[in-house]
């Protein structure tokens, strides 16, 4: 899950500004005053960059002609804000300007779906709620948990089902499986984060289950917590799902990925709650992709299938 800024989190974003993507265009005219069912032939197919995993995923995608699209969305394009530097989800690509991930892939699935152009700007964590706010995007995706303060400003249509994962050796010497498969072994965790709670909370079931408590060391940040597991020091570490698959994805890590089950919480692409017509707009096209596949062929070029949803629900269906 994101949180705000911290000055290391703020370090890795550093460049700001707007990230416009190629696009072709097929005559992208206005459809009318109040918008209408897209015509394919007035489309506009956006290309996808060559560092984009999903590239071929993302091109074989065709307007779904059901969906009506707003006029204003035909004719200026789907204005979407991102905050880079949280791989697998949101990076640069190699030349440092242009946005690759899963948020970004998701995006140009969404306006190659709907027949628009796109524009993805990286900005940083904290002010995209209030670009949105103000008209300057369009919506977030931007790893960002649908919960209920901020549903008091925005409404979400949740993209993925966010989880955490042990992050250990490749062949899981230690047979670590489940939470129980901790008790007494020990575990590396980043101090005062989110996998400290966990492993606390995990610790804490051993002992009331009659079993050993868990041996959790605490680190500054997460390389040193990975180095403890790779050394065999550790028999595993606790992280966000996707930021795990990631590290266990890199050359010669060593490291294999394992979800855990339960704990989930719903990531969603964030639209001012004024906007009905752009939230049932994006829900459509999202649906359209689940239904079509293209959505989890996206997440599994990302290697984060199991982030996938069954269905595109608006504020975790409250």
């Amino acid at each position: 899950m994101r949180f705000p800024t911290t000055p290391a989190r703020g370090a890795l974003a550093l460049v700001l500004g707007a990230v416009l993507l190629g696009t072709t265009a097929c005559g992208a005219q206005s459809l009318g005053d109040t918008g209408s069912a897209a015509d394919v032939t007035e489309a506009t197919l956006i290309s996808a960059p060559e560092e984009d995993l999903a590239a071929s995923v993302i091109e074989g995608i065709e307007p779904d002609g059901a969906i009506t699209v707003p006029t204003a969305l035909r004719s200026e394009g789907l204005k979407v804000t991102t905050s880079v530097g949280y791989p697998p989800m949101e990076m640069w690509g190699a030349d440092g300007k242009v946005i690759v991930g899963v948020d970004a892939s998701l995006a140009r699935g969404l306006a190659r779906t709907l027949g628009v152009d796109l524009t993805i700007t990286d900005q940083e964590f904290n002010a995209q709620i209030p670009g949105v706010l103000t008209g300057r995007f369009d919506m977030v995706m931007s790893s960002m948990t649908d919960n209920a303060e901020r549903r008091e400003t925005m409404s979400f249509v949740d993209y993925v089902s966010a989880g955490n994962a042990f992050l250990v050796q490749t062949g899981n010497p230690s047979g670590v499986t489940v939470p129980a498969d901790l008790c007494g072994q020990i575990v590396s965790v980043v101090d005062n984060g989110s996998s400290a709670d966990l492993a606390d909370e995990f610790s804490a079931q051993c002992v009331a289950d009659g079993d050993s408590a868990i041996d959790i060391l605490k680190f500054e940040g997460d390389s040193e917590a990975i180095l403890a597991v790779k050394s065999g020091r550790a028999a595993a570490t606790i992280g966000d799902y996707p930021v795990a698959v990631h590290r266990a994805a890199e050359a010669d890590s060593g490291l294999e990925a394992l979800a855990i089950d339960g704990g989930e919480s719903p990531w969603g692409i964030a639209i001012d709650k004024e906007n009905t017509e752009l939230l049932n707009t994006v829900q459509q096209a999202l649906q359209s992709m689940i239904d079509s596949g293209s959505y989890q062929d996206i997440l599994g070029a990302w290697g984060v299938e199991q982030m996938a949803v069954d269905s595109a629900v608006v504020n975790d269906g409250q």
